[in-house]
């Protein structure tokens, strides 16, 4: 499903963000990536949906091998992978059906199937009620809602989320992270960079730590292991 081996990443100013990872994530597993600022987790979840490359080494995703795919063939790789991010990154434009749709448009799915599967995924998240709103009409936690609703309308095989909790308050953590469960409960791989501590020590799942590059835990129901 997920695989590195021996991945450096070492940026043109020199710094070295990844130094010799190896690591493998199977399909429907629910994964943390956690550890202090600037250690490489972000790094490392980028390099999973190809928006970084490794300096040396293999990055393996549903069996395409990114330290050697053609730039040209990267969106078509990215439909298997659904991207959350901590600011969102809606389309401030369009209502939330009108994004989540996009992310079906962009593959030329058929209007009618478009339609069924965005209405399917605002059911998912509960926001069937606001689908005709604007991001500015909805609260971050609603915003986030529809960026995960965005993330698995075409199905992927793994969700990428890149401290998706972090801009928002406790509860409406919790009602994301409730989401989460759920799409991995129905078998979707999920990897996950967190600071939050609450979270990884109450919703127990695997935990890979990273400081300075390198993986120093992997526990499976680990806890976060850092103080504030």
């Amino acid at each position: 499903m997920i695989e590195m081996k021996d991945v450096f990443k070492t940026y043109p100013n020199g710094v070295s963000a990844v130094n010799g990872i190896n690591v493998k994530i199977k399909q429907g597993e629910f994964v943390y990536v956690v550890g202090p600022s600037g250690a490489g987790k972000s790094t490392f979840i980028k390099m999973i949906y190809r928006e970084e490359k490794p300096t040396r080494g293999d990055v393996i995703v549903n069996g395409v091998n990114l330290s050697k795919i053609r730039n040209s063939k990267v969106p078509l790789f990215r439909r298997n992978i659904g991207v959350v991010f901590q600011d969102f990154k809606l389309l401030p434009t369009l209502t939330a059906y009108e994004n989540i749709a996009f992310a079906m448009e962009v593959i030329e799915e058929h209007p009618s199937e478009i339609k069924k599967r965005v209405m399917e995924v605002l059911d998912l998240v509960g926001l069937k009620h606001k689908a005709r709103m604007l991001p500015t009409e909805l609260s971050g936690g609603e915003q986030q809602r529809v960026s995960i609703a965005r993330s698995i309308v075409n199905s992927p095989k793994v969700v990428i989320a890149d401290e998706p909790t972090g801009n928002l308050d406790p509860d409406t953590s919790w009602e994301i992270m409730n989401i989460f469960e759920e799409i991995n409960n129905r078998g979707t791989t999920i990897v996950m960079a967190t600071h939050n501590k609450e979270i990884v020590d109450n919703l127990k799942h695997r935990v890979i730590a990273i400081e300075n590059g390198k993986i120093i835990r992997d526990e499976q129901r680990g806890d976060y292991g850092y103080a504030y």
